[in-house]
């Protein structure tokens, strides 16, 4: 909470993470967003006149269903019966409001731009991060894609297909539709509290990074916005990870990359990470001394 500012700032990644999971707890199928559900619905967060909501890292890919059921909303299948996990979702029929909604402002703060569904959802290309398994992905997908239908047949919403809709397992789409959020950049909401664009004009040049990068690095997140207001302001943009793929992609982003792993193995990287990252740092400063 801000202090005397009426805003909460909630974390999901702190909630329903996947970095708070061990590897073999990480069952995407069974799992759900419920524990977000009962933060949003404890008074202090729920009377908030504004709620920020970041939403990377998830757990899960139930397109916020957990969360939905805590705030009150119903889901009814073909035999007009309750449904209780997200995956029977492809039996949805109907869903029903809570009696009451969330007041206040909720703004969902996203890192990526994908919509729920297809080949650039949130389950085709998040799920295996969160162990979702090849097999698994049809009847995954047909969950999600039931919910969304369900949800435009009564509202005339077509919210799969909003920017941001597929962040964090579907939880763009679900705290947009159940709880009443607007999906914003959090990269453009970090970027206008910090004051980035004042800063960059000082800058010469950029040093961004994350554990791994990719072409999702540069769909929305952090790694790939900066670099590019980092562009715009004419500053080099360096970007440091653990291990670096899709070089062609990230080079129309970023002026040059580097991973732990061109010094090291990826298992030693991972085991003393902020060892390698000094390492990789004095190799890039003295690169640009040079």
């Amino acid at each position: 909470m801000l202090r005397n500012s009426g805003t909460a700032i909630v974390e999901s990644a702190n909630i329903i993470g996947l970095a708070m999971l061990a590897a073999e707890k990480r069952r995407p199928l069974e799992l759900d967003s419920c524990g977000l559900g009962i933060v949003l619905r404890d008074k202090k967060f729920a009377e908030c006149r504004q709620r920020i909501i970041g939403v990377g890292g998830s757990a899960t890919n139930d397109g916020g269903f957990g969360m939905a059921r805590e705030l009150g909303w119903g889901f009814e299948d073909n035999q007009g019966e309750p449904i209780l996990t997200w995956i029977d979702l492809v039996n949805l029929k109907k869903i029903h409001p809570p009696k009451s909604e969330l007041a206040g402002e909720t703004i969902v703060a996203v890192d990526v731009q994908n919509p729920l569904l297809g080949s650039e959802g949130c389950t085709r290309v998040y799920g295996p991060q969160k162990s979702l398994r090849e097999e698994d992905i049809p009847k995954a997908e047909a969950a999600l894609g039931r919910l969304a239908e369900v949800w435009e047949s009564q509202t005339g919403e077509d919210a799969a297909n909003l920017p941001g809709a597929g962040a964090a397992g579907g939880l763009g789409f679900g705290l947009h539709c159940f709880a009443g959020a607007k999906i914003q950049s959090g990269f453009e909401i970090f970027a206008e509290a910090a004051g980035l664009e004042a800063l960059l004009c000082e800058a010469d040049v950029v040093i961004t990074g994350e554990g791994a990068m990719d072409r999702q690095s540069v769909m929305g997140k952090g790694v790939g916005e900066l670099a590019k207001r980092a562009g715009a302001n004419g500053c080099r943009c360096i970007g440091l990870a653990g291990r670096v793929e899709d070089r062609p992609t990230l080079a129309g982003y970023l002026d040059d990359c580097h991973a732990l792993t061109n010094l090291t193995s990826a298992a030693e990287a991972e085991a003393d990470a902020a060892r390698w990252l000094e390492e990789v740092a004095r190799e890039v400063a003295n690169g640009l001394e040079g």
